[in-house]
C-alpha cells in the first residue's frame, strides 16, 4: 500500500483543453495532466512563470463518475485592422476609429456540462497538497476561467494499494452524498499491457508560450462505487 491524494471535481461548465486554431477551442471529455496540475498549482499559489517542478514529477489517474453532457458556444470576435487603429487608448476609439472596417469572426467553444470527475495522485508533498485544495490561494476552475468549482474538492490523503481503490474514498459533492456514484471508466499513463490508448497532448513543456508534449493514456475499464460518506 501507499499514499494517494484523492479528490473530485465537478463544475456547472468544464473545459479540458484539446488541441485548439484560431476559431475553435475543443473539450476532451476528462481533465488532462496540464489541466490538474495546473490547478494544484493554483491552490498553493503558483503563478504561471512559478516553479512547477515538484508537481511536475507527480503520478495521476483520473476517474468519470459523470463525463456530463457536451455544450457548444458560439462567439462572434470583432478585431480592428492595425493601419486603422494607429495606437488607440481604448477598444471602443479603436472600433470608432475603424468606422465598419473591422473584421468579424465567428468562434466555437465546447464545454461538458455537469461533469464529475475524481482524481488520485502520487508522489511528494501530498499532504501539503491537500491542505491547499482545502484553503486554496487562487480561485479553481475546471479548465476556463468561466469555470469555477460547483464544490469544494473534499481532498484527502489515504492508503490504498492502487489508485482505483483510493478513489473509491471521494468525497461527493454535497447533492451526491445520498447516493452513491459509479465510474466506469480510469484514464492513467498507458503501459504495454493497455489495449485501449489514446495520445494526448498535455505535458507542460513551455507553461509561457503554452507548448504541450503528447503522451499515450490508458482507458481502462474500471467499477469503481463511492458509497457517499463524507
Amino acid at each position: 500500500m501507499k499514499p494517494y491524494l484523492v479528490f473530485s471535481l465537478t463544475a456547472a461548465l468544464g473545459a479540458m483543453g484539446e488541441l485548439a486554431g484560431h476559431e475553435r477551442r475543443g473539450s476532451l471529455a476528462w481533465p488532462g495532466r496540464s489541466a490538474i496540475l495546473g490547478l494544484l498549482g493554483a491552490a498553493l499559489g503558483i503563478d504561471r512563470d512559478g516553479d512547477f517542478a515538484a508537481l511536475d514529477a507527480l503520478d495521476l489517474a483520473v476517474a468519470v463518475f459523470d463525463a456530463g453532457a457536451p455544450l457548444r458556444d458560439y462567439h462572434t470576435v470583432e478585431t480592428v485592422p492595425s493601419a486603422a487603429a494607429k495606437r488607440p487608448n481604448s477598444r471602443p476609439e479603436a472600433l470608432a476609429v475603424a468606422r465598419g472596417r473591422t473584421n468579424t469572426t465567428i468562434t466555437l467553444r465546447d464545454y461538458r456540462a455537469g461533469a464529475l470527475y475524481g482524481v488520485a495522485v502520487w508522489g511528494e508533498g501530498l499532504e501539503a497538497l491537500a491542505a491547499a485544495l482545502m484553503r486554496p490561494r487562487y480561485t479553481l476552475y475546471l479548465g476556463r476561467k468561466s469555470c469555477p468549482l460547483a464544490a469544494p474538492p473534499g481532498a484527502k490523503v489515504i492508503e490504498a494499494d492502487s489508485p482505483e481503490a483510493a478513489l473509491a474514498y471521494l468525497t461527493l459533492p454535497p447533492w451526491r452524498r445520498a447516493r452513491t456514484a459509479t465510474a466506469r471508466m480510469l484514464i492513467c499513463d498507458a503501459t504495454e499491457d493497455d489495449v485501449v490508448q489514446e495520445q494526448v497532448h498535455d505535458i507542460p513543456r513551455d507553461r509561457a508560450l503554452w507548448h504541450f508534449a503528447p503522451r499515450r493514456v490508458a482507458l481502462r475499464d474500471v467499477t469503481i462505487t463511492v458509497g457517499g460518506a463524507p
